[in-house]
C-alpha cells in the first residue's frame, strides 16, 4: 500500500504542476478530448456490457441505455455548447465607464468517486464537465464493480496522460489516501453516510464538494389518474437495475380505495416484464450487487413482515437474485420505512388526506426526488409548494435527470451541488468576477473617496437624507 500511496502522491503533484497548462486550453482542445472519450466508449461498448453482466448481471438493454447512451448524449451536449459556455458573461456595472464580466475558469484539481450501481456512467458522466471546464482529475471507480472498473481503467489510461486524468482502483484505503490530499473540488456519488465522511475530509482543505447521495424518494398518486396507464412508469422506475438506483421510487402513497387496483396492475406489469412461462426471466432483471446487500434487503423484508406487512408478490430471494416484490400494510416504524431501500421492494401505503402524506414526507430527510401523479394542477402545486426535494418529475419517474436544461442534484441529506449540461460546467468552474475600472481622471468623484475626509462626512449625510 505504501508504494500505491507514493504513486498517488506523485500523480497528485504532477497534476498540481500541470493544472495551469490545462486551464489555458482552448475550446477546440477540450472538445477533442471529449471526442476521443466518446470514440473510446463506443469502441469498448461490447466490453462494457460484458463487464456489467459479470458485476451484477445488468441486462444488456439497460446497460447500453443507462451506461453508454447517457454518457454519449452528455458528451454530444458539451461538444455542441462548450464554446458558448466558456465565453465570459458581461454583466451591468453600477458605475459609469466600468465593465464587469464573469469569467469561467477551472476549479483546478478534482477528485471524482463513482458508485457501483452505474459504474461506467457515474464515473464518466462527471468527468465530462470536469474536462469541459478545463480541470485535471483523479478518478476512483467503485471496487464493488471490479469488471467495470477494469474497463474504465483501460479507457482512461489509453486516452489521457496521468498529468491530466488519472485513475486509481482500490477500496477504503485508497479512498482515504486520496481524501487526505488537498484537492480543489471533490465529487462523490454514493450513500449519505459516506458522503458525510467525504465532506469532513474536504473541509480540512476547504475544498468544494458535489455530493450525489439519495434518500427515500416518494411517489404520490392522486385519486383521479388512470392507474392502468401510470403503473408501468412507476414500476419500471422501481424495478429497473433491480431497484439499485438513487432516483428509484422508494415507496408509494395511494388512496385507500384504489389500493387493490394499483397492486393488481403492478402484479400484471411484473408478470409481463420479468416472467416467461411462469419463470423469472433473469436476463431482464439485474442481480443485487453482492451478498451483503442481498442480505440487507432480506432483513428489511423480514422485519416488515414481522411488523404486519403483507407480501403481495415476490418476496423470493435466490442468491443475489431478488424477485420484484410488492408490500402492503407496511408500518411506519418498520426498518424499510426508515432507510433507503435501494432494491426491488415496493411498499405501497394508503392515505385518505393529502396533508398526512405531506406531513410524513416532511418528517423525513429531504429526498433526492419526488414523484407526483396527478392531472390536477392544484394537487401538483400543493405538493410542490409544501415539500422539498432535489428534483421532481410529474406523472413519471426519474426523467428530470435526463432533461439537460434542468439542474440535477439533491438537497441537504440527499446531496449538495448540481450537474448535467451547463450546470455541470458551472459546478466544475470557478465563476471569477472581473471589473474593468474606467481610466484615471474620468470619474470626478474618485478623489472624494480618498483622505483627508474633513467636511466629506457632512456632505454624505446630507445626500443620504
Amino acid at each position: 500500500m505504501k508504494d500505491y500511496n507514493d504513486k498517488i502522491q506523485t500523480v497528485f503533484q504532477l497534476q498540481k504542476q500541470h493544472q495551469h497548462i490545462v486551464k489555458q486550453t482552448s475550446t477546440a482542445v477540450r472538445i477533442e478530448k471529449l471526442q476521443k472519450l466518446k470514440a473510446a466508449i463506443l469502441r469498448e461498448t461490447p466490453a462494457i456490457i460484458e463487464a456489467l453482466q459479470v458485476d451484477f448481471a445488468k441486462p444488456s438493454f439497460e446497460a447500453i441505455t443507462t451506461e453508454v447512451m447517457t454518457v454519449i448524449s452528455e458528451i454530444d451536449l458539451f461538444i455542441e455548447n462548450l464554446e458558448k459556455w466558456m465565453e465570459p458573461v458581461e454583466v451591468p456595472s453600477r458605475n459609469k465607464g466600468e465593465t464587469a464580466k464573469i469569467v469561467y475558469e477551472p476549479k483546478g484539481q478534482c477528485l471524482i468517486f463513482s458508485a457501483w450501481n452505474f459504474p461506467i456512467m457515474l464515473l464518466f458522466y462527471p468527468l465530462i464537465p470536469a474536462i469541459g471546464a478545463g480541470n485535471v482529475c483523479i478518478l476512483k471507480p467503485s471496487e464493488m464493480a471490479p469488471a467495470s472498473s477494469r474497463i474504465a481503467v483501460k479507457i482512461v489510461r489509453e486516452l489521457f496522460d496521468e498529468s491530466e486524468v488519472a485513475i486509481f482502483e482500490g477500496g477504503v484505503e485508497v479512498a482515504n489516501a486520496l481524501l487526505d490530499l488537498p484537492f480543489n473540488h471533490i465529487l462523490f456519488t454514493g450513500s449519505t453516510q459516506v458522503g458525510k465522511v467525504v465532506m469532513q475530509a474536504a473541509a480540512k482543505h476547504l475544498a468544494s464538494v458535489t455530493l450525489e447521495l439519495g434518500g427515500k424518494c416518494p411517489v404520490i398518486i392522486d385519486e383521479h389518474v388512470d392507474l392502468e396507464k401510470i403503473v408501468p412508469r412507476i414500476a419500471f422506475g422501481k424495478f429497473a437495475n433491480a431497484g439499485q438506483i438513487c432516483l428509484a421510487p422508494d415507496h408509494v402513497y395511494i388512496k385507500e380505495e384504489q389500493l387493490e387496483e394499483f397492486v393488481r396492475y403492478v402484479q400484471e406489469f411484473i408478470q409481463r416484464s420479468y416472467f416467461e412461462n411462469g419463470e423469472l426471466n433473469q436476463a431482464d432483471l439485474a442481480k443485487i450487487v453482492n451478498d451483503r446487500n442481498a442480505s440487507r434487503l432480506q432483513g428489511l423484508l423480514d422485519d416488515a413482515v414481522i411488523r404486519g406487512a403483507n407480501i403481495r408478490c415476490g418476496g423470493i430471494v435466490d442468491g443475489r437474485t431478488f424477485y420484484p416484490t410488492v408490500l402492503t400494510d407496511v408500518q411506519n416504524d418498520a426498518k424499510i420505512m426508515q432507510e433507503e431501500i435501494f432494491g426491488p421492494i415496493m411498499p405501497v401505503l394508503t392515505y385518505t388526506d393529502l396533508n398526512d402524506v405531506i406531513q410524513q414526507i416532511n418528517a423525513r430527510p429531504k429526498p433526492l426526488a419526488l414523484y407526483v401523479f396527478s392531472d390536477n394542477t392544484d394537487v401538483v402545486d400543493t405538493v410542490l409548494s409544501r415539500t422539498t426535494s432535489g428534483g421532481v418529475t410529474v406523472n413519471d419517474t426519474m426523467l428530470h435527470m435526463s432533461e439537460p436544461n434542468l439542474p440535477f442534484g439533491g438537497v441537504n441529506e440527499s446531496g449538495i451541488g448540481r450537474y448535467t449540461g451547463i450546470f455541470g460546467f458551472k459546478e466544475f468552474s470557478h465563476e471569477r468576477g472581473v471589473l474593468y475600472k474606467a481610466p484615471v481622471g474620468t470619474n470626478p468623484m474618485e478623489s472624494f473617496a480618498h483622505a483627508p475626509y474633513k467636511g466629506k462626512f457632512e456632505k454624505l449625510v446630507k445626500k443620504i437624507k
